[in-house]
């Protein structure tokens, strides 16, 4: 079985506008988008795994990238798996609103460019919408692939930054450019915009992260994150991908 053969299926379009829709959310109710993206995240990590393994994904254990406040860690933790949680922010790490949040996992606030783990020491990294938020994000690719056992999956998905969110809260004015776009969002709202162009988000292309991943000998599969499965090859296409797959996801696997 093709890594992607069970997470393919549940790529339809239905799932793409559910995850569209959960997207407006994202400010004003946290729980209901940041919920809905962790139960999906789950789906996804379970799907590869079990079509690059052949085997049931409970009981392994899953480093986070990025975790944030723990939303995902619940999720997976709901689903079998020993949840890590990495994250350097420790604003972000209580970020979820108390009432509706159960805390899980076990979460270590450090840095994803030198994370504190020994060499193949996990089975699953992940690192969800992290990359485009650090100034070296090959870096933070290579410290994943590091602490992956062989025959693990590290799966690393990020925002592009032509994309149509790759401008995050300030929207499509980043095609403005990205110094441009935060000034005017400054301007506008009285404060610098949480994903501050230069210095918590940066420009990333398709084809850099695909450039990065070929020359790892490590590459599983690269697809869209949030398309239907039938628009899966726009990776394919160089300069349309970096315009029209929004967030990029790729599966690597160390020998």
């Amino acid at each position: 079985m093709v890594a992607t053969d069970l997470f393919a299926r549940r790529a339809t379009l239905a799932r793409s506008l559910r995850l569209l829709s959960a997207f407006r959310f994202e400010q004003s109710d946290p729980d209901r988008f940041y919920g809905a993206l962790a139960d999906d995240t789950v789906a996804l990590v379970a799907d590869l795994w079990t079509g690059a393994t052949g085997t049931d994904p409970a009981g392994l254990t899953v480093l986070d990238v990025g975790g944030g406040p723990g939303y995902f860690a619940s999720a997976f933790t709901d689903a079998g798996m020993r949840y890590l949680g990495v994250e350097p922010d420790p604003r972000e790490m209580h970020a979820a609103a108390p009432r509706t949040h159960r805390r899980a996992g076990t979460f270590v606030r450090a840095s994803g460019m030198a994370l504190p783990f020994a060499d193949r020491s996990v089975d699953v990294c992940l690192s969800s919408n992290v990359a485009e938020h650090v100034a070296q994000p090959w870096r933070l690719g290579a410290e994943m692939l590091r602490v992956t056992r062989p025959g693990g999956l590290a799966i690393l998905s990020y925002t592009v930054w032509l994309g149509p969110f790759g401008g995050h809260e300030m929207g499509l004015t980043h095609y403005l450019g990205g110094r441009r776009a935060a000034d005017r969002y400054a301007r506008r709202h009285g404060r610098r915009p949480k994903n501050d162009y230069g210095s918590s988000l940066f420009a990333v292309h398709a084809r850099d992260g695909l450039r990065w991943a070929a020359g790892t000998g490590a590459l599983v599969a690269a697809f869209p994150r949030y398309h239907p499965r039938w628009a899966w090859n726009l990776t394919k296409v160089p300069g349309l991908r970096e315009f029209t797959v929004s967030n990029l996801v790729l599966v690597l696997s160390p020998s």
